[in-house]
């Protein structure tokens, strides 16, 4: 089975100014920039809603192989979707510091970024990301 979500060459900053309603947007926004200080990296659209910060190449046992952005976002209009854990490390010490929040099993759900701490934010994309390079080598896209 391969990876159906990956890299595609739209710009992120044309893809942001097109999120609605408005005030998603502006998260959009502040969340990329939230995102490039935790990581360093550029971002990168992967598949047509998604954007990416680094990624890696994995082989499972089972023989499933590609490559994923190693963190990112979406903005969603129910909610700021946020892939920052590969489901590998518990970090519930930090999200109780975050704010509100919802957790899927790979990532984070935020209404409203303004209700969320940004150092917590920051503190855990990169938790994530040195987590996740414990397994795979995490690369700048």
């Amino acid at each position: 089975m391969a990876n159906l979500t990956m890299p595609t060459p739209l710009p992120v900053a044309e893809f942001l100014a097109a999120v609605e309603p408005p005030a998603r947007r502006a998260e959009g926004v502040r969340l990329d920039a939230i995102f490039r200080e935790a990581t360093g990296f550029l971002p990168r659209m992967w598949g047509p809603g998604m954007v990416g910060y680094g990624r890696y190449d994995y082989r499972y046992e089972s023989g499933r192989e590609g490559t994923s952005l190693a963190t990112g976002f979406s903005p969603r209009k129910g909610a700021m979707t946020v892939y920052i854990m590969p489901g590998y490390a518990d970090f519930s010490a930090i999200l109780a510091d975050l704010g509100p929040h919802k957790l899927g099993s790979a990532c984070l759900y935020l209404k409203h970024l303004s209700d969320v701490d940004e150092a917590v934010l920051i503190r855990l994309i990169r938790a994530g990301l040195e987590d996740l390079a414990r397994r795979w080598a995490v690369l700048p896209d």
